[in-house]
Parts: C-alpha cells; structure tokens; sequence
C-alpha cells in the first residue's frame, strides 16, 4: 500500500514545521503555559491566519475540506512542538461533530468561526462514572415548555476553560446506558448555570469539571434530532482518537531524536556513551516501537471515517493499544536514558513523557482498548 503524501500534503507538514520551529519554542510553549490562562489566544490566531483550523471544515463553509491524512500531518508537527492550545478539542473534534450532525444553519453559522479562530468549541461528554464508555449518560436534559433544562457532570474536558461554546451531551430518554436517547446541546459560555471547575494536568495541559445546574436552553440550541446524537459523537471521538494517535506518533518522533542526539554528546569513560552496545541495543528497540507506531497511525487515519462500524472500532482499538505500549516503552527509556536530566523541568524530555502519559490515558488507556478489540462483535 503506498503511504506517501501528495503535494499538497507534504506542503502543509512543512508548513507547520516551520511554524512551530519559529513561533513555539520550548521557550515560549513554557511560557505560555505558565500563564493564567494556560494557552495562547495570539497562537490561535496565527493559526487561523495559516488556514490550519479550516482543515476539517467543508470548502462550502470557509474551510479547505481536507480530511484524517491532513490531521495527522497537523497533530505530528504539534505533537513535537507540545502544543496546549485547543486543537484536537475543537478544531478536530467540535468540528467535525458540527459538521456531522449539525443542521444547515449551525453549520453556516458556527463553522466559518470555528474556521476563522473567532470561536472556540468544545465536546463535553464524558463524565465520571463512565470509564470511557460512551452510551453511559447520567447527565439529563428535561422539556420544559419550550426550553430544556439540563443537570449534569461532565469530567476532565480537555480545553473547557478556553471554550466559547459548550457542545454538551445529555440524556432526554432512556437508562444510564442506553444507546439511544442522547441528544447534544450547543451552551454558551456564559450561560446561567454554568460552572467550571478549570485545573492543569500532568501534561501541562487544561482540563475542567463542568458543572450543570438548572440550565435553561431553548428547544433551537438542541443540535440534531432528539435522542439520536450518539452515533455522532462516537464519529467524532474516533476522528479524535485517530488524531491523538498522530499526536502522539510526534512525540515520540521528536523524543528518540533528542535521545540519540544526547547519547552521542554524553561522555563516560572517555567516550560518548552511545558507543555502547547495550545502549545501541535500547535505542534500536525505541525506534522499532515508533515504526510500529507510525503504521498504526495511518491505519487509524484511514479507518477513523470507515461506515464499516466493527473494521473502524478495531482498527482504532488496535493502533490505541500498539501507540499506547510504545508511548510507555520509548518515554521510560528515553527518561533512564538521559539520567537524572530526564525529570528535570528545565529538559523537554520529561515534558514530553508526560505528555506520552496522558495519551495513554486518553479516550481509554491501552487495557481498555485491548478488551475491546478482543470483544468487538
């Protein structure tokens, strides 16, 4: 199977190469992250200004309609730059969810902003008691007249705290666990009712508990058909999930190169301890672990849209559990590798292996990926 990139393709990984290696250096990314906010708005801007958060909108509405190849090329670059502004949250995920099940008028209305840096959306789904299972909902959503009013948890949203727009998911019929009888709601911000909880992750990343209490919407911030939203949220996490994957395939890129170039520098008994064979041996391994990888990743950003429900489910559980054992296997080594060094703040080696972490942990950590491969009907 050819897995080489078009033209146009390469043209926007390069792009982006040399965006992050201009515009977001370790310097600056720490900087950024120090601050109050935990993310910058003039990055989102300048990313909006390249055209890499039109990606995943249709040409129809501002966007360059491109698809999960172009995602992966974007999260690779941002996987090594370690970006903490909202990208997989709503320019991946928001996106292509508004895309999918919104109705004509939400797509003309929100999409050419999402596409325009001028709004920021959010999925806000999971919550917790669920332990990644999609279809678990107590978050409930009650007719009211004309309105809805909407009671709920939703735990750990990644980028909550830089959303303008909320797309939260709730239970207008059925049991904890049915599939059917989830519809999603577009909350602003500032509504009513509303409250975020914000915190920093391991990963120097933001993330929220958001808070619902008596929150009174119209029947028109409903996206999509009652009680059907299901299949499209799990469309969209699984276009995620494929992304996440790229991410991480970045890291773990950028992490083996900063090894290897260490080990050639790091003297020890009056030579470079990359001499070593026993060390040679470790970095063979490492980069065996991110060749399987890669390949996965593209297995994941061709199959992540795939109507075939069973092929897409195993295919993504399959390249989650193989990038989830070499995202522990490469960040450990790489760590022991650099010594003492390896934890310190200061080297963004040990940024990079907390961000490996976090997406081990991610829309199901390796365990629960392996099990659903297995069962997967």
């Amino acid at each position: 199977m050819d897995f080489s990139f078009s033209e146009e393709q390469q043209q926007l990984g390069d792009t982006l190469q040399r965006f992050v290696g201009r515009e977001y250096g370790f310097d600056r990314r720490k900087a950024i992250k120090d601050t109050a906010a935990g993310w910058s708005r003039e990055v989102w801007q300048a990313l909006a200004d390249i055209g890499v958060l039109a990606v995943n909108v249709p040409e129809a509405h501002g966007g360059l309609g491109c698809g999960p190849l172009d995602t992966l090329l974007v999260m690779n670059a941002f996987g090594a730059a370690l970006l903490v502004e909202p990208y997989l949250s709503s320019a991946v995920i928001a996106t292509r969810l508004v895309g999918d099940l919104g109705d004509a008028g939400l797509r003309a209305d929100l999409l050419p902003q999402l596409a325009a840096g001028e709004q920021i959306a959010v999925l806000a789904h999971f919550e917790p008691d669920s332990r990644f299972e999609t279809r678990h909902l107590e978050t409930t959503a009650r007719a009211n007249g004309d309105n809805y009013v909407i009671d709920g948890h939703k735990a750990v949203v990644l980028h909550a705290g830089a959303a303008d727009v909320l797309l939260v998911s709730a239970r207008t019929a059925g049991a904890t666990d049915a599939a059917d009888g989830i519809s999603l709601f577009r909350v602003p911000r500032d509504t009513p009712g509303l409250t975020l909880r914000e915190y920093p992750t391991l990963d120097g990343q933001r993330g929220a508990e958001v808070l619902l209490h008596g929150v009174s919407l119209p029947a028109s911030a409903r996206i999509g058909e009652a009680g059907a939203a299901l299949p499209a949220i799990e469309r969209a996490l699984d276009v995620g999930l494929a992304a996440l994957c790229a991410e991480a395939v970045g890291v773990m890129d950028a992490l083996i190169a900063a090894t290897a170039e260490y080990l050639k520098t790091r003297q020890q008994f009056g030579q470079p301890i990359g001499r070593f064979q026993a060390l040679q041996h470790r970095m063979a391994d490492m980069l065996l672990h991110l060749e399987q990888a890669r390949s996965m990743s593209y297995l994941a950003a061709m199959r992540c849209t795939s109507e075939d429900l069973r092929e897409r489910r195993r295919a993504l559980s399959a390249a989650k559990v193989t990038i989830g054992q070499a995202c522990r296997y490469i960040g450990q080594n790489a760590v022991q590798l650099h010594g003492g060094m390896g934890m310190s703040d200061e080297l963004i080696v040990s940024h990079w292996f907390k961000r490996l972490a976090m997406i081990e942990l991610t829309f199901g950590d390796t365990d629960t990926h392996l099990q659903r491969f297995i069962s997967a009907p």
